[in-house]
């Protein structure tokens, strides 16, 4: 099963919309750095690890290379170059929505999805309907977060043209 390592806001991102419990059914296994976890999550999401996300224990040169990606790449903070550095340690996608670490990801050469990647995969492995993922969009815009959103309608309808 293909492993896919997240920063904090795409929890937050899936919380306001009520889906957190449906990422675990995309049939990708959902894995954050141990130490954004315990800084970031445990408090308010402490409930994802017995959702099924996996907590990782970077290696002491995973460690050592997000400082050095702290040198290259001064907008993103260093636990969210601790989920790069963890997806390079890995060798897998990182998702998130944050535009800094997007931007930094890109440059290392590490593949990004974000939320509405997510959302997608969700509605392909039927742990969500179009529907149900419309209605999520709707209270993610009303708590606040930052999506793009002309790109979420052009995804919905794309999706609701999918339907059987």
């Amino acid at each position: 099963m293909t492993l896919l390592i997240t920063d904090a806001n795409v929890f937050i991102d899936l919380e306001e919309g009520e889906l957190l419990a449906h990422l675990f059914g995309i049939g990708r296994r959902i894995a954050t750095p141990d130490l954004l976890f315990h800084d970031e999550l445990s408090d308010a999401h402490g409930h994802l690890v017995a959702l099924g996300l996996e907590l990782l224990v970077l290696a002491p040169e995973t460690l050592l290379r997000v400082q050095a990606l702290a040198a290259r790449h001064r907008r993103p903070g260093r636990l969210d170059l601790a989920a790069l550095a963890a997806a390079e340690q890995e060798r897998c996608p990182l998702v998130t929505g944050d535009a800094a670490l997007r931007d930094a990801a890109s440059a290392e050469g590490v593949e990004v999805v974000g939320t509405l990647w997510v959302c997608a995969e969700m509605v392909r492995h039927g742990t969500l309907t179009v529907d149900d993922l419309r209605v999520a969009y709707a209270a993610m815009r009303r708590a606040g977060r930052r999506l793009p959103w002309a790109e979420v309608e052009a995804q919905l309808r794309a999706l609701g043209r999918g339907r059987a």
